[in-house]
């Protein structure tokens, strides 16, 4: 256990320019006094670990210093190939460095770790787009990775929802794949916004440098921005009743998530159906999606949207109703 806190502890040092103690501690999920004996018995080991004193200070190498990459079992070296994502790789122009640095990963792996990691590349397979889409067109992803990774200026004319096309000066932050589609998070006139890469219709990485935050935590970002666009994509709620037998389809319609926590609420009706409130974006896009049910729910509420679901059932009833007759238009 301490053998395996310790090679975290010197992959963390090795990663970083500079740590204090509690960083460390929070890292490795101990206390600091536990990370100051584990500093010594580094240092007690050979390894150049210094200590920088004062309110900028902390733990730190020698310049130079690296450690050979070994230690790895065979399950977290199967975990690197399997988190490899070559596709994602070769969007953004990385995919013969991302070859390469799995060729020099295999080869310094032990004969071991390195047959299990085999095994996995071969037995898995991830593939990022849902069910019945592919992944976006985004021609220019590798211009705005390279602006991400040197931090320049990007010059862009992007394609809002709609006809409208703008043109915006952007400081790139960073980039996040997100079901097959590619999104900037940018600083534009002081606001970071998040952009879908797809709908960028012209890219210019300028010259011109920017300051990317220190404390811009590009994962915290995206699980805001997630909540906050959930938030506002359901403005109503409708309440419906389920037929026994279509929770799965009912879940495949309107998300997993959505429905889970509807029917954990749901409330049990005679003939096995099931009460439940479910939040919808529109009233016009609820009776798309329900309308895809059948007759395995049933609206209740809101009135409006029960009257539409009842006028489409009315439509589809006079469009099948009647049967031309042969030889005649339809």
């Amino acid at each position: 256990m301490r053998a395996s806190r310790l090679l975290s502890l010197l992959l963390l040092l090795q990663t970083r320019d500079r740590v204090t103690a509690a960083e460390l501690a929070e890292e490795l999920e101990v206390s600091v006094r536990t990370v100051y004996r584990d500093v010594e018995a580094l240092s007690a080991a050979g390894v150049p670990v210094y200590a920088d004193r004062g309110p900028l200070g902390g733990y730190r190498l020698l310049d130079g210093y690296r450690t050979r990459l070994n230690g790895l079992t065979a399950e977290e070296a199967s975990s690197l190939f399997l988190a490899g994502l070559p596709g994602p790789a070769a969007e953004l122009g990385l995919g013969e460095f991302a070859a390469a640095a799995e060729l020099k990963l295999l080869a310094a792996l032990p004969p071991g770790p390195r047959s299990h990691a085999a095994r996995m590349r071969e037995r898995f397979h991830l593939d990022v787009p849902g069910w019945y889409r592919s992944a976006d067109e985004a021609p220019f992803l590798t211009e705005v990775a390279e602006a991400v990774w040197e931090e320049r200026v990007l010059r862009t004319r992007y394609r809002r929802w709609g006809p409208a096309e703008v043109e915006r000066l952007l400081h790139p932050y960073g980039l996040v794949l997100k079901g097959g589609s590619w999104y900037l998070a940018a600083a534009c006139s002081g606001m970071v916004r998040t952009y879908r890469v797809s709908r960028i219709i012209e890219a210019e990485v300028l010259g011109e440098r920017f300051e990317r935050p220190p404390d811009f935590d590009l994962a915290e970002f995206w699980r805001d921005f997630a909540e906050e666009f959930a938030a506002r994509m359901y403005t109503a709620e409708a309440v419906v009743r389920l037929a026994p037998g279509g929770e799965d389809l009912f879940r495949y319609t309107l998300g997993g998530d959505v429905v889970d926590k509807a029917l954990a609420n749901g409330h049990a009706e005679p003939g096995g159906w099931t009460r439940l409130t479910v939040p919808i974006e529109s009233l016009t896009h609820a009776r798309w999606l329900l309308l895809r049910l059948g007759t395995l729910v049933e609206v209740l509420e809101p009135a409006e949207l029960r009257a539409l679901m009842a006028e489409a059932v009315a439509d589809l009833s006079r469009l099948y109703g009647t049967r031309p007759e042969p030889g005649t238009a339809g």
